[in-house]
C-alpha cells in the first residue's frame, strides 16, 4: 500500500473488552477450553486420587468447576494391548464429561496405538486392505461408532477425522515419513468426513469436524495441500503446540493462527499442549517434557506453568484463534505400569503435583481474557463485478475477496479492542497495494469500518 496515498480514517474508540474466556460476544464462534483426560479412566482404576485443596475431587467435575468447557477423549480401532481407549472406554469418558456438564471432542486415531506426527500406523485388521477397501473401512469405522455412541445419548460435540495426520494416514511408519500420496490421502479423509457428517443427519447433535495437524510450522504446508487435493469440509483446524517438537516460537504460532483463520472457513484453536511445573520425576518412568521443552521466561514451576499457559490462550485470542485444549493433565504417576516404566512419563507436566493435589496451572481455565470483537470492512457497490481488500490484520495473506450484502463489498473479522489496523480495497486483487489505505482503530463492541 501506498503510503503518499493513504487516507486516514479517525476512529476514537479504543477501550478493552475484558470477558471470562468462555463468555459469547455476538456473532462469535464458540471458545474451548479444556483438557483431554483420555487417562481419567485408566488412573482411576489404578487408584490415582485428585484434590483441591484437602477435598478429594472426581476430575471431570473438577475442570468443569474450574472452567473447562469440553473433554478431548481418544479412540483406538482395536488396541488389544490396553482395555482403555476402545469404543467401552470411550462410552466410559463420554458418560462421565456429559455428568460433568462438559462438551466432548472425540479423537479418532484410525490405528491401533498410538497416532501422531511421526507415525500414522494402519489397525491391523487394514493393513492388507487395498486403499478402496481401506477408505470403506474407515467409513464404516467411523460411522458406525457415532452411530452407536448416538443410539445411547453419548454423541460427540465434535470430532477429530485423525489425530496429527501430519504424515499419510492409515499408513505405515516409513510411508507416513514420506511424501504423502494426497491421491490416496484425501479419499480417506474424505471418508471420515463424509461418516461424520452422514452419522449426524440423523442425530440431534451435529458434530463440528476438526483436522489436527502437530506443531505450527506444519500446518500451513498441509492444509494448502489438502485443499488442492480436494479436503475443503471441516470446521475447526486443530494444531498441537509443545516447544520441545516446534520450531516456531509462541509470537510465530499467533501469527500462523491469524493467517490460517483468514485463508480457510475453519475457526482455529491448539488443541494439544503442556508445559512441566517440574523437571523432577516420581518415579522410574522418563519425562517427556524436560529441560528441553522450557521457554525463556517460563520457569519449571507452579508459576511457571500457570503463566505458560494464560499467555499462550491470550495469545490464540488475540489472533482470532477460539481455544485451548491441554494435554494430559489427569496423568499422574500410580502404581501401574506403562511400555516405557512404571508410573507415568507425563506426572511433571500434569495439572496435579505428585501428591494428587490441583496447582495454580488450573486457573488459566477461568482467567479474565482481553477477547477480539467482530469487525466490518464495508464499501459501497459501485457496479463492479468483484471487489478485494487487504490489510496489515490478514498477516500476508491478502488480498482476500469481499462478499457483496445489502449493495455494500464487505468482510467480517475478529480484532483486538484497541488495535490500529490499517486496510485497503481494489477491483482487481493485484492492484489492491496501490489502493488508497486507510487506518482504523477497533472499538470495544462491534466496530463498522467504512471504506471509500
Amino acid at each position: 500500500m501506498s503510503n503518499a496515498r493513504t487516507a486516514l480514517v479517525a476512529f476514537s474508540l479504543a477501550a478493552l473488552l475484558v470477558a471470562p474466556a468462555h463468555s459469547m460476544l455476538p456473532g462469535a464462534p464458540k471458545t474451548y477450553l479444556g483438557v483431554d483426560i483420555s487417562y481419567a479412566n485408566e488412573m482411576e482404576d489404578c487408584g490415582a486420587v485428585y484434590r483441591s485443596g484437602a477435598k478429594a475431587v472426581e476430575p471431570y467435575a473438577f475442570f468443569k468447576s474450574a472452567g473447562a468447557n469440553v473433554a478431548r477423549i481418544r479412540i483406538w480401532n482395536d488396541p488389544d494391548w490396553t482395555p482403555y481407549s476402545n469404543l467401552k472406554d470411550v462410552k466410559r469418558s463420554i458418560r462421565k464429561a456429559r455428568q460433568a456438564g462438559l462438551r466432548v471432542l472425540l479423537d479418532f486415531h484410525y490405528s491401533d496405538d498410538w497416532a501422531d506426527g511421526d507415525k500414522q500406523i494402519a489397525p491391523k485388521a487394514w493393513a492388507k486392505l487395498s486403499t478402496p477397501e481401506q477408505v470403506k473401512a474407515l467409513y464404516a469405522f467411523t460411522r458406525d461408532t457415532l452411530a452407536e455412541l448416538d443410539r445411547e445419548g453419548l454423541m460427540p460435540d465434535l470430532v477429530q477425522v485423525g489425530n496429527e495426520t501430519n504424515g499419510e494416514i492409515v499408513s505405515s511408519l516409513a510411508k507416513a515419513k514420506d511424501p504423502i500420496d494426497w491421491s490416496r490421502n484425501a479419499l480417506l479423509f474424505n471418508a471420515g468426513i463424509k461418516a461424520v457428517r452422514d452419522a449426524s443427519a440423523v442425530s440431534a447433535i451435529k458434530p463440528r469436524i476438526m483436522l489436527h495437524i502437530a506443531q505450527p510450522e506444519n500446518v500451513e504446508p498441509w492444509f494448502a495441500a489438502a485443499e488442492k487435493a480436494g479436503v475443503t469440509d471441516f470446521d475447526l483446524i486443530g494444531i498441537s503446540y509443545y516447544s520441545k517438537w516446534s520450531k516456531r516460537s509462541m509470537a510465530q504460532l499467533g501469527a500462523t493462527i491469524n493467517r490460517l483463520r483468514h485463508l480457510y472457513a475453519a475457526d482455529v484453536l491448539v488443541v494439544e499442549t503442556a508445559y512441566p511445573f517440574t523437571t523432577d520425576g516420581a518415579d522410574s518412568a522418563p519425562n517427556l517434557l524436560g529441560d528441553d521443552s522450557l521457554i525463556a521466561g517460563y520457569p519449571a514451576s507452579p508459576a511457571g506453568q500457570k503463566k505458560y499457559l494464560i499467555d499462550l490462550t491470550q495469545l490464540v485470542y488475540a489472533n482470532g484463534g477460539v481455544g485451548v485444549v491441554y494435554w494430559e493433565p489427569a496423568w499422574l504417576s500410580t502404581k501401574c505400569k506403562t511400555r516405557w516404566g512404571q508410573g507415568s512419563n507425563w506426572e511433571n507436566a500434569a495439572l496435579f503435583d505428585f501428591k494428587g493435589k490441583a496447582l495454580e496451572g488450573v486457573d488459566w481455565l477461568n482467567a479474565p481474557y482481553v477477547m477480539p470483537v467482530e469487525v466490518t470492512f464495508r464499501i459501497p457497490a459501485r457496479g463492479e463485478a468483484a471487489r478485494f481488500i487487504d490489510g496489515d490484520f490478514l498477516g500476508g495473506v491478502g488480498p482476500r475477496s469481499m462478499s457483496l450484502e445489502n449493495g455494500a463489498w464487505t468482510y467480517r473479522t475478529r480484532l483486538m479492542p484497541g488495535a490500529s489496523v490499517t486496510a485497503a480495497t481494489a477491483v482487481d486483487d493485484a492492484a489492491v497495494g496501490d489502493a488508497p489505505a486507510q487506518t482504523a482503530t477497533i472499538g470495544k463492541g462491534a466496530t463498522v469500518v467504512s471504506l471509500h
